[in-house]
């Protein structure tokens, strides 16, 4: 895959392993307690200055751990048994997920997130991504459409039928031979849209790929999707609930986790364009009050966290009016929300329309 950072070989990885875990016997032995310096990243902060580093991909600060801390020194412990791990498994070519991974010292590891910050501390360690230390996911995305591909020797063709769902690769690295003949990307937030897509016959009427990562997308999703982006140069658009938690799906995609913030270059899709719904939409398509629902506080709390994030002030500040626009109504509504008019509104009306209307501002704008 495309991006700034080489992809770093095993034998590469064992060295820099065997080199840190040396650095730190050497302190032991010498009575010094061993320090480990582990880069900060973000995707956002709450600074509104124009001069936040949360675009540079660098890093924004050092967290510095030491055995004379006791939950440093817990800290060390974990880190140092999953690099062990991680060192079998490139040595022998193995590889194990992040559950098998917790399972081999469940008393100490206590919780899957220890486990899980300890992978992401040995990726930013070691300058990799997770799947180069051969610890993977399976992937919970699905795809369907106008496009053909292989996964280290076995085809999925999605063209045969386009509306026969695929899982999304577990491995992008390994997907080779893409053909394709889409026009653009859509992206969907949940299974029941997609699925509604799939009954309603969508990608025979309209020559794209759609995507969906059932909700908050996972890895080998945002993985797979970057890797498309990159490779067939098509319009990606994404379609979620009018609500808060939808638009922190839309900003995954867009800029990344803040857990992953370290591997973004690799995992973002900034060219992504919001193509719905929108709070406006439930007044231009005339739904009832019945398919309305207020905002809980948590989804207040959620909107006004958001509202503060420095991404929506200097790179989307259109998608930050939306948001307020939520806010000033009060109300949510879900993409089924749609169907009030007819099942398959959604998918020979409102998505058609929206996409076309998406398409002439993009040609405008090129000239």
């Amino acid at each position: 895959m495309e991006g700034k950072r080489s992809t770093p070989k095993p034998s590469d990885l064992l060295y820099k392993i065997r080199d840190f875990s040396r650095s730190i016997l050497v302190d032991i032995c010498n009575g010094r307690s061993p320090v480990v310096s582990i880069n900060k990243f973000r995707t956002y902060c709450t600074n509104s200055a124009e001069n936040c580093l949360c675009s540079s991909n660098l890093p924004v600060g050092t967290e510095v751990l030491t055995l004379r801390r006791q939950p440093h020194a817990h800290r060390i412990d974990v880190l140092l048994r999953v690099l062990l791990i991680v060192q079998k498994l490139l040595q022998e070519n193995k590889h194990a997920s992040k559950r098998d991974i917790y399972y081999t010292y469940p008393s100490l590891f206590s919780d899957q997130s220890i486990v899980d910050r300890a992978i992401n501390d040995i990726c930013i360690l070691l300058e990799c991504s997770r799947h180069n230390l051969n610890v993977v996911s399976v992937a919970k995305g699905l795809v369907m459409g106008w496009i053909r591909f292989s996964e280290d020797g076995k085809k999925f063709d999605c063209i045969t039928n386009p509306n026969i769902a695929q899982p999304v690769p577990v491995q992008a690295e390994d997907v080779q031979d893409i053909l394709s003949f889409a026009e653009y990307i859509l992206v969907v937030e949940k299974e029941s849209v997609f699925q509604r897509l799939v009954n309603d016959k969508f990608c025979s009427h309209n020559r794209c790929i759609v995507i969906t990562g059932r909700g908050y997308p996972d890895v080998p999703t945002r993985r797979f999707l970057r890797l498309l982006t990159e490779k067939l140069h098509v319009p990606i658009y994404c379609l979620v609930d009018s609500d808060p938690y939808g638009f922190d799906i839309l900003a995954t995609y867009r800029f990344g986790s803040l857990e992953m913030a370290y591997d973004v270059e690799f995992l973002c899709v900034p060219d992504i364009c919001w193509l719905g719904v929108f709070t406006s939409d439930y007044e231009n398509y005339a739904f009832p009050s019945q398919c309305l629902l207020p905002l809980t506080t948590e989804d207040k709390k959620k909107i006004e966290a958001l509202l503060h994030r420095c991404y929506l002030q200097h790179e989307e500040p259109h998608w930050r009016l939306e948001l307020e626009r939520m806010q000033d109504k009060g109300v949510k509504f879900e993409v089924e929300a749609l169907s009030v008019h007819s099942l398959s509104f959604l998918s020979k009306e409102y998505l058609p329309s929206k996409i076309q209307c998406m398409s002439q501002m993009s040609r405008l704008m090129s000239f």
